[in-house]
């Protein structure tokens, strides 16, 4: 079975995640930031992953400890899940359109990490959460789970849409790159 379950308890976060990787997208999430939840849903229910997470973090102060270290369990999770990676499909791309948005992944779970992220909105804000914040996630996930992550937006001018889409398209990517 490919799966596990981490544990990280800092001064800022305390967080408890359980993933599956061959799962059917259920699971709770709750990190006490409404929209960076939303997008992980959004992750599991596309990549087809169970998925729980429970932190709590030093949110008022700012979300960035909770976002990165989130991402950075996630990123453990998924490099301990996905074991020694023999038979996997490896590569994964994906290109979502949201809306006016289209944004698009292409990632490489073999075991080298890197992250690009082309984002004309990272200094934007969806309500009170920081479109850069979207890159922190991803940095952390990438480094922690050895995977090579490239994420475009493409077009788009409504920055939940292309949070939306950068989340879904990531999220069909590793769909495709899990499989066996």
């Amino acid at each position: 079975m490919r799966k596990a379950k981490i544990a990280r308890n800092t001064k800022e976060t305390q967080i408890k995640l359980e993933l599956n990787l061959d799962g059917s997208g259920k699971g709770v999430i709750d990190t006490g930031i409404g929209f960076f939840d939303h997008m992980l849903e959004l992750l599991k229910k596309h990549a087809l992953i169970d998925l729980t997470v429970k932190a709590k973090g030093d949110i008022k102060v700012d979300y960035h400890h909770t976002v990165e270290d989130v991402g950075l369990v996630f990123g453990q999770a998924l490099d301990k899940a996905l074991g020694d990676r023999k038979g996997l499909t490896r590569y994964g791309f994906a290109s979502i359109p949201m809306d006016e948005a289209l944004c698009e992944t292409s990632l490489d779970l073999g075991g080298r990490p890197f992250l690009v992220m082309q984002c004309a909105m990272k200094h934007m804000m969806v309500k009170d959460f920081e479109v850069k914040l979207v890159e922190e996630f991803f940095r952390a996930v990438s480094v922690e789970s050895r995977s090579n992550i490239h994420l475009r937006q493409i077009y788009g001018d409504e920055a939940h849409h292309v949070c939306e889409g950068l989340f879904k398209s990531f999220a069909r990517a590793l769909r495709a790159a899990k499989a066996i």
